[in-house]
């Protein structure tokens, strides 16, 4: 479940333990700020000692909204590379597993001048960095697939991430939501296997190391990105109950960023997906 962080980041481990959940994810600051405070040293060894105690993890950090990093504005390209540069010194020192990127949008530009920018400035913002040896991976998320938004289709995620391999740790986040608005079925059983024959064409399997599982307010097509309660929306529970039981994720973790319209939401919705995983 992805969580709030007051009082501190690592009162989210507790928070996780407490409505059910064993990964979870963060923002690393505010997500609507470009700049960031450092992180709380004593945080970050509560952080790691809570997680180790609790058997939770892994810890997924979601990168702010801000970050722009195809941006065709070189002003707000260059933010978008020092704050996302220190989205990743936030993650490495909290101990995070992966670090999860919108690609952003070029509008104003080709496509394949987007994915050169982003690619560059990802780079960019790495280079230098402690991270060899720690297992933390940038994840490339998909998007809902709005005219100029870099990763509306499981193509586009897989050209940056060839793009990234030789110059950064990647991977793939995939979003439920993100997936059913850009048009692929998830909801129909033969649906869902063209559509993972197409995950295991473009981005593969294996890079697939986070999924983001969130029902849709919007109907399949429609590219509006509008979260809703697991089997609550245009989806329903069946690609849910497909998806946790598919051994061809079984490496993945599995976080939810559904609504919290009244409390207790937060725990109803991973109660909802446990419900939905086979005994074995």
């Amino acid at each position: 479940m992805h969580l709030g962080t007051a009082g501190g980041a690592s009162n989210a481990v507790e928070k996780a333990r407490e409505i059910g959940a064993n990964t979870f994810q963060i923002f690393s600051s505010s997500p609507r700020m470009w700049r960031a405070p450092k992180v709380d040293p004593k945080q970050a060894e509560r952080m790691r000692e809570l997680r180790a105690k609790l058997d939770v993890g892994p810890l997924v950090i979601h990168t702010s909204y801000l970050v722009n990093v195809c941006s065709q504005s070189d002003e707000v390209r260059e933010k978008s590379i020092e704050a996302f540069r220190g989205e990743i010194e936030r993650a490495l020192m909290l101990g995070a597993e992966y670090l999860v990127l919108h690609p952003g949008s070029w509008k104003g530009l080709t496509r394949e001048e987007g994915l050169k920018l982003a690619a560059s400035s990802i780079t960019r913002a790495i280079d230098g960095l402690p991270w060899q040896g720690t297992g933390f991976h940038i994840l490339i998320e998909n998007t809902a697939g709005a005219e100029f938004s870099l990763g509306g289709s499981f193509e586009q995620v897989a050209e940056l991430v060839i793009r990234l391999r030789a110059t950064a740790p990647v991977g793939v986040c995939l979003d439920t939501c993100h997936t059913h608005v850009a048009g692929y079925d998830m909801v129909s059983a033969d649906g869902y296997e063209d559509t993972m024959a197409k995950v295991a064409a473009t981005v593969g399997f294996d890079a697939v190391r986070v999924w983001h599982c969130n029902d849709a307010k919007a109907a399949r097509g429609s590219k509006l990105d509008r979260h809703e309660h697991i089997g609550q929306g245009t989806m329903g529970v069946e690609p849910f109950r497909r998806l946790l039981n598919d051994a061809r994720f079984a490496h993945a973790a599995f976080i939810a960023e559904t609504p919290v319209d009244e409390p207790g939401d937060e725990e109803r919705n991973v109660r909802v997906l446990k419900s939905l995983v086979k005994s074995k």
